[in-house]
């Protein structure tokens, strides 16, 4: 990815605690949104300070359009999209509320399409561009009690495959999609405990295949869903 202009959604969070120091190690433009700025004090700890300081911050609400539309905008254009942003909450179908469900769908789907829109604009007029959504293990696989989590990362999963096939006269604009189990985060651990964390997947293990989709050599790998379980 050297050179190449990054949007790297969610790089701040969990995840990206693996993700964006093997992007910026590979000599990517990275630009991240961010709405919690003890997040980036956080990630700063997992990068050298001239990596740290070669990354554009910008506080951004993701569930605004306008907001995407004027970030994308901003830089320029959009080489690469690795978008992280998303969550899970637990809870039996006939005790969630509509509204927790609705938040789910707003965190983890409708920012995919609205970060996803945005790029693919500034991808299709510059004839070059990568996007790389994170869906889930629960989105082939759904389990219960994350009936609102399997479904919206199904959503994505399926909105990822649809975008690879508008885009599939274009030489090189690829769309794909990694499928992690359990992803060994901060927040992951306080909600479930760590007796099996060591069977989950590392972030920095989901960063290599993320980086691989994201690369200039992934480039007849189209609507691909890639599966990271680790032992799960």
């Amino acid at each position: 990815m050297e050179g190449k202009q990054v949007l790297l959604t969610g790089g701040a969070g969990g995840l990206g605690l693996g993700v964006t120091p093997a992007v910026v190690r590979q000599g990517a433009k990275v630009t991240i949104p961010y709405r919690n700025e003890a997040s980036i004090e956080r990630l700063k700890q997992q990068l050298s300070p001239s990596e740290f300081e070669s990354i554009r911050f910008v506080s951004v609400d993701l569930s605004k359009e306008s907001a995407i539309a004027q970030l994308v905008e901003d830089m320029g254009r959009v080489d690469v999209l690795i978008h992280l942003v998303g969550g899970f909450s637990m809870g039996q179908l006939i005790d969630y509320s509509y509204e927790d469900w609705k938040k789910d769908f707003q965190l983890n789907l409708d920012t995919t399409f609205l970060v996803c829109k945005h790029s693919l604009r500034s991808m299709i007029n510059s004839g070059y561009g990568r996007i790389v959504t994170v869906g889930s293990k629960g989105a082939v696989q759904p389990m219960g009690g994350l009936a609102s989590y399997c479904a919206s990362k199904a959503g994505v999963v399926a909105l990822t495959q649809a975008i690879a096939e508008e885009v599939k006269d274009y030489d090189n604009i690829t769309a794909n999609c990694v499928l992690p189990s359990i992803i060994d985060t901060p927040t992951n651990r306080e909600a479930m405990g760590s007796d099996q964390a060591d069977q989950w997947i590392k972030p920095e293990s989901l960063a290599a295949g993320i980086c691989y989709l994201a690369s200039e050599a992934a480039k007849d790998v189209r609507g691909a869903t890639l599966p990271v379980y680790g032992q799960l």
